[in-house]
């Protein structure tokens, strides 16, 4: 069975506090909130949902990716070389990164 459409002006009021922009803009500016920023773990543990135990065994020590992260080796994490120091992940790189190996470190 076909349906017939019948062409009507829809009218749509829009909050004054609201604003229409296209998905591909969203994602731009999305992104942007990311560039300059630098997570602590505490931001890490936000953005994977796991606790600092399980993301440094699964994520920052495995060789396989700490040879890929560490700034020491041209990658974009900081690891803390005495107590006191903190953590610092490059929010750009590190959010690409988990999305890159979102299959390998989670079915690890």
């Amino acid at each position: 069975m076909q349906q017939q459409l019948i062409s009507t002006n829809v009218v749509i009021q829009i909050p004054s506090d609201y604003v229409v922009i296209s998905k591909t803009e969203f994602e731009e500016l999305k992104q942007q909130e990311l560039t300059g920023a630098y997570w602590s773990m505490k931001d890490l543990e936000k953005r994977t949902n796991k606790k600092h135990e399980w993301i440094k065994e699964n994520i920052l020590y495995p060789e396989r990716f700490k040879k890929v992260l560490d700034v020491n080796h041209g990658g974009f994490v900081f690891y803390p070389k005495s107590k006191g120091q903190t953590w610092s992940f490059h929010a750009v790189k590190m959010a690409k990164f988990l999305d890159d190996y979102f299959q390998e470190i989670f079915s690890s």
